[in-house]
């Protein structure tokens, strides 16, 4: 008589299969998880970008004028690591009227990164993309809620 050990062809598919099933069912929920946390992010960190431009602004030598974000970096009022894509999205900041306005975008690497881009200037709101592609249905430049 033979001594059976191990498992079969058919058992190994069936266990092979149930995991392909739980998979599909958990992989799609987790991209949403990490949308939703890359782009909770966004928002903070847009926040904070306008926390060190009232600093840069308090505290620049005239006053009153706002920075470049490589300048909020080498200030030290910023990380250097928005300079590159961080938690999904890529930051920039952009100066106008000789560094009187300023406006900060949160640009999504990806669809799969963040479904929506924000961005913020000086009144301090943080709004959704005025592109309607990039924002919520009818919530282009509207305020985040």
């Amino acid at each position: 008589m033979r001594d059976h050990r191990g498992f079969s062809l058919l058992e190994l598919l069936i266990v092979v299969a149930i995991i392909l099933i739980i998979a599909t069912i958990a992989i799609p929920s987790l991209l949403r998880s990490r949308q939703a946390a890359n782009e909770t992010a966004a928002v903070a960190t847009l926040k904070t970008m306008n926390t060190a431009e009232v600093t840069y602004s308090s505290a620049a030598a005239g006053g009153g004028i706002y920075a470049t974000l490589a300048e909020l970096v080498a200030s030290g009022l910023v990380d250097s690591s928005l300079l590159s894509t961080k938690s999904g999205y890529n930051y920039g900041v952009t100066v106008s009227g000789n560094h009187l306005d300023y406006t900060v975008t949160a640009i999504a690497a990806s669809p799969t990164m963040g479904r929506y881009d924000y961005y913020t200037t000086p009144d301090y709101v943080i709004r959704y993309a005025t592109d309607s592609t990039r924002a919520p249905a009818a919530f282009a430049g509207e305020p985040v809620r």
